[in-house]
């Protein structure tokens, strides 16, 4: 049995369908078929039931998806320790974020590592939605500013910010000149969301449900930042951000607004478990020591 074979496996379930997980795998159809059965045959057991929609996992499919996906992370892991070495003759810390981070915390932090480690070369590293967390089990970033909720096994994590949240509303909606708005004032608007995170970070975000125990009227989708403020400057839909996107993010024909009746955005420091090399351990210290001072 080979990684790349438990790497199809992973694909084939999270696509449930052999066309797309070929796609994502850059691999032909007949051919990840063909692997898929020649691994059935080699394990004795059928993983999949393939129907006119697609494929889905067999009870002993999921047990062995599960087990590939566990096998699947930690050979990145064995990657990323490698790599973490690699790198740390040459001096990169590489500090991954999404969107506007933890504000004004995530320019201060690298800036004042920058200067307490003139040596080091700091790489920030931008995520889309909730792509920061499994950027560090891949190893991709070795600390990461993580807006939770988010999946956190494998990693140590620490809050370290919280901030408010806003509404961003075409520039011509007729709540855009007040002072604040609350949750339930915007239950008929169209909400943009994203299929790109998982459903607990969506719904989170929605607010779903609503404190009235309605659902969000949801709008159009988006893979990124850019796509959902140009879809609220169109007039499209609404979008829900915390508040440091006002200062990071400004387009025209859009406005931020306060959002009242809702959690506030919390913003945890992470990294992978044993993971916390030297840079990284500098790193979280200016971190604590701006958050405390």
């Amino acid at each position: 049995m080979e990684l790349r074979q438990l790497r199809y496996l992973v694909a084939i379930a999270d696509a449930g369908n052999l066309g797309r997980a070929a796609e994502a795998l850059f691999v032909s159809q007949p051919a990840l078929s063909y692997a898929l059965r020649r691994l059935e045959s080699e394990l004795g057991v059928r993983l999949f039931d393939r129907h006119a929609g697609g494929v889905t996992a067999t009870a002993a499919g999921l047990d062995v998806v599960a087990e590939a996906r566990r096998t699947v992370r930690q050979a990145e892991r064995v990657t990323a320790a490698a790599e973490r070495h690699r790198r740390g003759r040459t001096g990169v810390l590489r500090v991954g974020f999404e969107a506007s981070g933890a504000g004004e915390l995530t320019t201060r932090a690298r800036a004042e590592f920058t200067r307490a480690h003139p040596g080091v070369r700091v790489e920030p590293k931008r995520f889309d939605w909730g792509g920061e967390a499994d950027a560090l089990r891949s190893g991709d970033v070795d600390v990461a500013f993580v807006w939770l909720p988010a999946d956190l096994s494998g990693l140590h994590a620490e809050t370290v910010h919280t901030e408010p949240r806003i509404v961003g509303l075409p520039s011509g909606h007729p709540l855009a000149g007040n002072e604040a708005v609350g949750i339930l004032d915007v239950n008929d608007e169209p909400l943009l969301w994203t299929e790109r995170a998982p459903r607990e970070w969506v719904d989170w975000w929605a607010v779903n449900p609503r404190p009235d125990g309605s659902e969000p009227r949801w709008g159009p989708t988006n893979d990124n930042v850019e796509e959902m403020l140009e879809q609220v400057a169109e007039g499209v839909a609404i979008c829900f951000a915390p508040s440091s996107m006002a200062r990071y993010y400004t387009r025209p024909g859009m406005v931020w607004v306060p959002l009242t009746g809702v959690e506030p955005l919390r913003v945890a420091l992470a990294w992978a478990d044993g993971a916390d090399g030297p840079l990284v351990r500098a790193f979280a210290e200016v971190v604590r020591g701006l958050v405390s001072g």
